[in-house]
């Protein structure tokens, strides 16, 4: 890796990324942001990329005034930061962006052929299909950023094609693995935000608690390696240790274990296949409990509907995605109550058009459609 941008360089997986490049002293090419530009100007002058975009155009015309001194190109808008994506001054480009934003990013990059480290997990849920197939026509390498994902992508290492029987996808159950829906009608948004294990960021931490991301990272093990929804064994591992395993055809079982920091696979992903020394803390076994317990679809909704909507195929993915995101957003506004996430969650799968392969065109009005009904069921 000569030089990378990182999409969505502000948030919690693109400020550890540029931690660990900054360690590793790769050159950073570009970053982007949404509107936390405060954040992307510290960044711009301690890091001194050649381009950096802003999706929010206002946002953007404010940080071009407050690094006028400097020699960082400000592009704006959706369509700067696609620009930035396919950018030939980077050969990598590591994609942390939040939500379905992060798809048409993806593919620019994979028209350009760069090498992809993928934390974006929509990209591969709402249209995996597409990705992984144009990925392949361009032999474009995707590697996985997300833990678990990356923990099976390390366990694969010289596995034998044809000898993968199942994927064992491990999910902490986030802070309320174990109550009912009664128990979570009253959960509030610093309850939601509240992760036993993880530093996230909040659109993920609220999918966490609501164990939508479990749901959101099976339809993406599918993609990135292959397998049907029945392949996906998800196993809650309240202590995450173990970020998850593969079952091979001899009944052998493969595990990855590390300190929960997500730096690990973040310098996985940027550096393979070298494994560069460890940024993260060392594991001591030492006086762990290990446990693993079946997850419960009754009380959790949104993991439920996503299962549906990896077995249905099509746009279910993205109809439950989009309605995801505009769910958690109003959840945050305080708008709505958490359960009726798992709520919205639910209806938009029953609704969504289970056609098979849809287009870009396709994928991206599903995705406006689920969340506009979202929206106009509180008018």
């Amino acid at each position: 890796m000569d030089s990378i941008t990182v999409l969505g360089s502000t948030g919690s997986i693109g400020t550890q990324a540029l931690e660990v490049l900054e360690k590793a002293g790769t050159k950073i090419a570009g970053l982007s942001a949404h509107n936390n530009i405060n954040l992307l100007e510290t960044q711009i002058r301690k890091y001194k990329p050649s381009f950096a975009a802003v999706s929010d155009e206002k946002s953007a015309e404010l940080l071009k005034i407050a690094v006028a001194d400097t020699d960082c190109e400000i592009l704006a808008g959706q369509n700067g930061v696609i620009e930035a994506a396919a950018d030939c001054r980077a050969d990598t480009v590591l994609n942390a962006i939040v939500g379905i934003a992060g798809f048409l990013p993806t593919l620019a990059a994979i028209d350009t052929n760069k090498r992809i480290a993928l934390a974006n997990k929509e990209t591969l849920v709402a249209g995996g299909e597409i990705v992984m197939k144009r990925a392949g026509e361009r032999g474009v390498a995707i590697l996985p950023v997300d833990s678990e994902h990356s923990a099976i992508f390390q366990c694969l290492q010289g596995v034998p094609d044809g000898s993968l029987k199942r994927i064992l996808l491990t999910a902490s159950g986030g802070p309320f693995f174990g109550m009912t829906l009664e128990q979570m009608e009253n959960v509030t948004v610093e309850m939601a935000l509240d992760h036993p294990n993880w530093d996230m960021g909040g659109k993920i931490t609220i999918d966490s608690a609501t164990m939508m991301n479990k749901g959101l990272e099976l339809i993406e093990a599918m993609h990135l390696f292959n397998v049907s929804p029945d392949d996906v064994q998800i196993i809650v591992h309240r202590q995450s240790i173990v970020h998850s395993m593969i079952e091979l055809n001899d009944n052998s079982v493969l595990a990855q274990l590390g300190m929960p920091d997500m730096r690990i696979p973040i310098q996985y992903a940027l550096f393979y296949p070298e494994r560069r020394e460890g940024v993260a803390d060392k594991l001591d076994l030492f006086g762990r409990s290990l446990t693993f317990e079946k997850p419960d679809l009754d009380n959790f909704p949104c993991l439920a509907g996503c299962i549906r909507a990896a077995k249905l195929g099509g746009l279910a993915p993205a109809f439950a995605n989009g309605a995801n995101e505009a769910a958690v957003g109003l959840f945050l506004g305080g708008k709505i109550g958490f359960n009726d996430i798992g709520r919205y969650v639910a209806k938009a799968v029953d609704f969504s058009d289970k056609t098979g392969n849809p287009s870009v065109d396709d994928i991206l009005a599903a995705d406006r459609e689920a969340r506009q009904r979202v929206y106009s069921d509180l008018t």
